[in-house]
């Protein structure tokens, strides 16, 4: 399966004016990382995919569409997946995407 282009789109629109952002292919999806960071994607298996504050992982997890994002069959904390029944909205998008974007923001710079 490859990305969601409208995904795509509409979480460019959303990190456009963020300084420092760029595109990479990574995980099957497209993800915008902030300096070098990966902060979203719109992943190759669905939805969205992003970084979190790693202690914020299981309270985020009781989110109705939030699943762990699994790495070789291991949970990843800091890391979630959002099903696309999650992200209908601007605003539930919205909502993600800040999350991943400040927690991007919070690593030292990759560049």
């Amino acid at each position: 399966m490859t990305y969601d282009e409208d995904l795509a789109n509409r979480i460019r629109e959303l990190v456009l004016t963020e300084p420092g952002v760029t595109e990479q292919r990574m995980f099957g999806g497209l993800a915008f990382l902030i300096d070098g960071n990966m902060s979203v994607s719109a992943s190759g298996q669905g939805g969205l995919l992003l970084r979190v504050e790693p202690n914020e992982t299981d309270a985020l997890l009781r989110n109705q569409h939030a699943a762990p994002f699994q790495m070789r069959g291991r949970a990843m904390q800091g890391w979630l997946r959002v099903d696309p029944d999650g992200l209908r909205t601007k605003r539930q998008l919205e909502r993600w995407v800040a999350r991943g974007v400040a927690h991007a923001r919070s690593l030292p710079s990759k560049r």
